[in-house]
């Protein structure tokens, strides 16, 4: 018998063995590939196509983010408002997103009703038509939404770092204005449309608990699709701005600025990026961190600060992001290069060690929950071209790092005259 009067023994996430689900994978006819993991306690469904057209293949300006949000807004058959009553009627939830590489359809369901919902999302990306009057208000909602956020200074910091980072025309910093939305056309999405969705490279992902014909039921709304396409990677030039250190002035009125400090780094194939993905941890990456600790617990200067490796697949920049008094924005730069100096130059005991370890096994932990989540952490690693092996040293990494292994890497990377520093009043 349990005997409650003696607390159970308390073990650090550091001590467990975390090990990611493995997913079927098969090809539908067409030769797209198909990822899914059947699990979970409840009859729900998660189906996500993920087609190589982010703004990385456009050659006008948001094409590509304009194109994947009209998807849904209409065909030859329904209407936008039809369309969005068939996925009310079964309870589901279909959404989009474009992001630089790639653009997303995701599908939320009861399993049961996957039949009556596949073939709608076929119908989408088989025989969107972007209705002229559907655009247009696509056009003044954007224009109008586009208006407010100008107005705020950690919007534009953050459209001027990516500028700086990668250029104004490199798809990472390449900023929408009011311009581009009046210039978009309906024959733009529809040329967008058929070559990056109607032919179009595509892969799915899918999780939950399925019906025993999961295989068949893909086959019949996408099999004979044009899904397996070969779509050319795009290279494009990288142009940082000349000058690291800038003021800008957005609102005379503002009371606080916007502070980005940022530089380029390698993408996840570099030797380094799991050891730095603890080193940010340490530095900036939870509430706990050095820079939250300093910055917000200790000065008071701002209600948060954080820093972050970007979740982009050719090349990525480590940002250190705050909002901070007007009048001490630049005592919270001096503190954020004071932390980094530190870190240049004293060893981490071992008990903060251990809880950013700790830290990231939890987080680790909590992101393997469900078949979603697992899903979703197998959706990062394919499309950046890895694979499960690559989960394991990270899990690896952050068991076995030590304090000079971190010394080291702030010495190769947490260098001042590296960063590019931003403050948008």
């Amino acid at each position: 018998m349990l005997n409650r009067t003696i607390p159970p023994p308390i073990k650090d996430a550091v001590d467990f063995n975390l090990t990611l689900k493995p997913c079927t994978n098969f090809s539908l006819k067409n030769g797209a590939p198909v990822y899914y993991i059947n699990d979970g306690a409840e009859e729900v469904a998660l189906i996500e196509m993920v087609f190589l057209a982010g703004n990385s293949f456009e050659n006008k300006n948001m094409v590509a983010s304009a194109t994947n949000y009209l998807l849904k807004n209409g065909t030859t058959k329904k209407t936008a408002l039809e369309i969005n009553e068939h996925f009310e009627f079964y309870g589901a939830y279909l959404s989009q997103s474009c992001y630089n590489e790639y653009a997303t359809i995701t599908l939320h369901c009861l399993s049961k009703h996957l039949k009556e919902l596949l073939p709608v999302i076929k119908e989408i990306i088989t025989d969107s038509i972007f209705p002229q009057n559907e655009l247009e208000i696509f056009k003044q909602n954007s224009i109008q939404r586009l208006s407010v956020n100008l107005q705020k200074c950690d919007f534009v910091a953050n459209r001027l770092i990516d500028q700086y980072l990668y250029g104004k025309q490199h798809p990472y910093g390449r900023a929408s204005s009011v311009e581009d939305i009046k210039a978009l056309n309906r024959e733009d999405l529809l040329i967008f449309f058929k070559n990056f969705y109607y032919t179009a490279n595509c892969k799915i992902f899918a999780a939950g608990k399925f019906p025993a014909d999961l295989e068949n039921l893909l086959n019949e709304s996408f099999g004979d699709c044009n899904l397996n396409e070969n779509i050319s990677a795009i290279i494009h030039k990288k142009e940082m701005a000349p000058e690291k250190k800038s003021r800008v002035t957005n609102d005379p009125k503002a009371v606080q600025g916007a502070i980005r400090i940022a530089r380029p780094f390698p993408n996840r194939h570099h030797p380094d990026f799991k050891k730095v993905m603890v080193l940010n941890c340490l530095f900036g990456g939870f509430f706990g961190s050095r820079l939250m600790s300093n910055i917000r617990e200790e000065k008071g200067y701002t209600y948060g600060i954080h820093s972050f490796l970007e979740n982009r697949i050719n090349e990525s920049a480590w940002m250190i992001s705050t909002e901070a008094g007007k009048d001490v924005c630049q005592a919270t730069i001096d503190e954020v290069y004071k932390e980094m100096k530190i870190l240049r130059e004293e060893l981490i005991d071992d008990e903060e060690l251990l809880l950013v370890k700790n830290y990231m096994m939890g987080l680790n932990l909590g992101e393997l929950d469900g078949p979603f989540h697992v899903i979703s952490r197998w959706k990062n690693l394919i499309i950046n071209g890895l694979d499960e092996n690559y989960f394991y040293d990270a899990i690896n990494t952050i068991k076995n790092i030590s304090s000079q292994e971190l010394k080291e890497l702030s010495n190769k990377y947490l260098l001042p005259e590296d960063f590019f520093e931003l403050v948008v009043f």
